[in-house]
């Protein structure tokens, strides 16, 4: 039993079931035993599109440059990264864009990362880089403000209900006959008036409303980018997952030391927004929105300048692209500030 599993146990006990929502807030982010306080296992859990490739970075380190120019070219503006991981993400796209040179000098990058031992190896990755760490979103200077995120929304803790018998009810973490974590339903507990009534499960991202009034409420010129898997129609409905050493397994087993995700409801992300004021582009798939970037191009270019590495390049970038790959599950979606001109990578309406 881990550490983390007997405090839930406990705390089970003294006050009754978790909501699912609860169970992988403190499964991810307890202070002490929680999976990025304790292990953050990225590229031995789980493997994101930077780490498969360097063109994803790059690619979208370009669309940077190219929509801070869209943007009036402020400076100085934030570059924001929200769950930065390793850091490869935005050295990559910091890499990319210093041939454009006045975007980057005019940027003040910041990494909202919460985990100690990740900004450590954060700090690392972006040694040559004046790049600082902040606790949550909320804390970024005002002003004009380019928002990147790549699978951070998965991670958003999310409330999961069933229909039963015409009725719904809360998914809750409790505890077996042997005091094993076990999964029940909660006896009054509806999501809401916007509940589909064809469906039997539901998910919903508490976090998704929060981060959408942020973003809102910053005023002037702004761009967020989030790319994560999901469906690009409709809600989902029971997609919580864990990962350990590259293998799925069960969530309850070992809380706090396995990653948890669930699938992005981007339909609902895009209603929030476009109910906050700001305008929508997307979702697109993965692949399209990179092919629209050029990523071929830098693929090529990438190939010539590494010719003894041709066959590990064109791999990772076709594992971004391919529609049976990440090509096609991943979506991007960019959200923005009225006023401002359509995002580079997006077809129109």
């Amino acid at each position: 039993m881990t550490p983390l599993k007997q405090k839930l146990a406990a705390m089970i006990e003294a006050d009754g079931p978790l909501p699912v929502s609860t169970f992988m807030q403190l499964c991810l982010h307890h202070p002490e035993h929680g999976y990025y306080a304790a292990r953050p296992g990225l590229g031995r859990d789980f493997r994101t599109a930077p780490e498969t490739s360097q063109v994803f970075g790059e690619v979208i380190g370009l669309w940077a440059a190219y929509e801070w120019a869209a943007m009036g070219a402020p400076a100085p503006f934030s570059l924001v990264e929200l769950g930065p991981g390793r850091g490869v993400f935005m050295a990559d796209i910091l890499r990319a864009a210093a041939p454009q040179g006045a975007m980057v000098v005019a940027a003040n990058v910041f990494l909202v990362e919460p985990s100690a031992p990740l900004r450590q190896v954060q700090s690392g990755a972006l040694a040559g880089a004046a790049a600082g760490h902040l606790d949550a979103l909320a804390d970024a200077p005002p002003g004009p403000l380019i928002l990147l995120a790549n699978e951070y929304l998965d991670c958003l803790p999310a409330r999961q209900f069933v229909q039963v018998g015409g009725a719904w009810h809360e998914r809750v973490v409790g505890l077996g006959p042997s005091r094993d974590l076990a999964f029940g339903l909660a006896a009054d507990r509806a999501p809401g008036a916007n509940a589909p009534p064809a469906q039997s499960a539901l998910e919903l991202q508490p976090g998704l409303e929060t981060l959408v009034a942020q973003l809102a409420e910053r005023g002037g010129p702004m761009r967020a980018l989030f790319v994560d898997y999901g469906p690009g129609t409709g809600p989902p409905s029971d997609t919580l997952r864990a990962f350990r050493d590259g293998q799925q397994v069960d969530p309850l087993n070992e809380p706090g030391a396995c990653d948890l995700t669930v699938d992005v409801d981007f339909t609902r992300l895009a209603a929030l927004a476009r109910e906050a004021g700001l305008d929508v582009a997307g979702p697109a798939p993965q692949g399209q929105f990179l092919g629209a970037l050029g990523v071929e191009a830098r693929m090529r270019a990438l190939i010539s300048a590494n010719p003894s590495a041709a066959a590990d390049i064109h791999a990772g970038v076709a594992e971004l692209v391919e529609p049976d790959k990440m090509g096609q599950r991943f979506k991007a979606i960019c959200l923005s500030s009225p006023g401002l001109p359509p995002p580079a990578g997006f077809s129109s309406p």
